[in-house]
């Protein structure tokens, strides 16, 4: 569908599904659940890290179910189900560990230890162990151990608060603040982090992502501009959450949107200037004059479609771009020059990031429901085949069949 090409720090090898990338060689073991887990092991794997999953037997009634080959966070992973109520799936549990670089796990605080795959008792057997966890409040505190999702994270780290328009509740931005940027990506850092200590000091740790950490930190630039007076007004009234006139999105003739956020001055004039309004007329820097300002570009943006601003705006120094939903945003032309998204097993997703020069990633092989590439992988981190062939039948293990959560 996308005419996939090679593009500038990216390995196209679908064919051959081989693992490129800057962490080639990477042996990561993760624990199936939900949300931030998932995530940084297919970025890891993205980038080439071998990420085996441990799926549970059985369905665990968490998460937002989905055909497998839609459930794109697997992307790039091979899966086995291990049954780790019975100690035989625990000790094979814990030589997978024991084999492998880094741990990922997302359950409450105290499960893994429970099953006996806890921190204290996997680095033991593997010092240089880097063991990632990620959970909502964290591994301590007086709400460690409740459940809540993205939305209550980002709640009481005083993100949510932010968002949303003047005289309306606060807008959930979908789970991406909490879950992905607070999450995963937190975790994902932490752990790159600690293999690099590793490599210096030959001695692993863990890591403590919480998203409400992370979702925290994600606000860091904004406390500044609280504590400089720039960000003071109620939701909706300040520069970046939808008060001012030159950062906000209007909506045109034919009922979609446009952006448009020139926030310096110089690139403010461009947007004037092809809008064909008179620069003296609007003083952006004058809050008590935004409401005005708003009112008149609202009219304005008004009068064309999307695709006629397209054809004055885009490519200018205007700050501009049309509001494109997600189904026809890898139809521009932009993503398509750089293939910022492909068709895997006819699944339109977002190709691996970032790019490198040296060692590019590949095209992600499809989320796997059942396939022997796990037994295989197995084999490879030293599992005794005559061992694996017994807990098959025992029903102990079982490749594929994913079951996350």
């Amino acid at each position: 569908m996308f005419g996939l090409r090679q593009p500038a720090g990216l390995c196209l090898d679908g064919e051959t599904k081989m693992a490129t990338g800057p962490l080639s060689g990477l042996k990561v073991v993760e624990f199936a659940g939900i949300g931030p887990g998932p995530m940084c092991g297919m970025l890891l794997a993205d980038l080439g890290a071998e990420v085996l999953r441990v799926d549970r037997l059985l369905p665990s009634g968490l998460g937002i179910k989905r055909p497998p080959r839609f459930d794109l966070l697997n992307r790039g992973k091979r899966s086995i189900a291990v049954d780790l109520k019975q100690d035989s799936g625990v000790a094979f549990a814990r030589r997978l560990v024991v084999g492998s670089d880094a741990l990922i796990e997302g359950f409450r605080p105290n499960t893994m230890e429970r099953l006996g795959l806890g921190p204290e008792l996997c680095m033991a057997r593997q010092p240089n162990l880097v063991y990632g966890r990620v959970t909502g409040f964290g591994q301590s505190g007086p709400l460690a151990s409740v459940a809540g999702h993205d939305l209550n994270y980002i709640a009481l780290s005083g993100a949510l608060h932010a968002m949303g328009r003047a005289g309306c509740a606060p807008t959930p931005p979908l789970n991406l603040v909490g879950d992905f940027g607070g999450g995963a990506l937190v975790l994902a850092f932490g752990m790159l982090a600690a293999l690099w200590n590793v490599q210096r000091s030959g001695v692993g740790q863990v890591v403590d992502a919480a998203m409400i950490d992370g979702a925290a930190m994600l606000m860091t630039s904004m406390y500044g501009m609280l504590a400089s007076g720039q960000h003071t007004g109620p939701r909706g009234t300040n520069l970046l959450d939808s008060g001012a006139p030159h950062y906000e999105v209007y909506r045109c003739a034919d009922g979609e949107y446009v952006s448009v956020a020139p926030i310096e001055a110089k690139f403010r004039e461009v947007l004037l200037q092809r809008l064909g309004l008179a620069a003296a007329a609007f003083d952006f820097d004058d809050k008590s004059r935004w409401p005005e300002t708003k009112a008149r570009l609202v009219e304005l943006f008004a009068t064309r479609t999307q695709a006629q601003w397209c054809e004055l705006l885009e490519g200018s120094d205007a700050c501009f771009a049309p509001v494109l939903a997600p189904l026809e945003a890898p139809h521009h032309p932009h993503h398509r020059a750089r293939v910022t998204f492909v068709e895997v097993d006819g699944v339109i997703q977002p190709a691996p990031v970032p790019r490198f020069s040296g060692t590019p990633a590949g095209l992600p092989h499809a989320p796997h429901s059942a396939d022997d590439g796990a037994l295989a992988q197995v084999l490879r981190w030293g599992i005794d085949p005559g061992e694996l062939d017994e807990l098959v039948r025992a029903g102990v293990i079982r490749s594929g069949g994913a079951q996350p959560g």
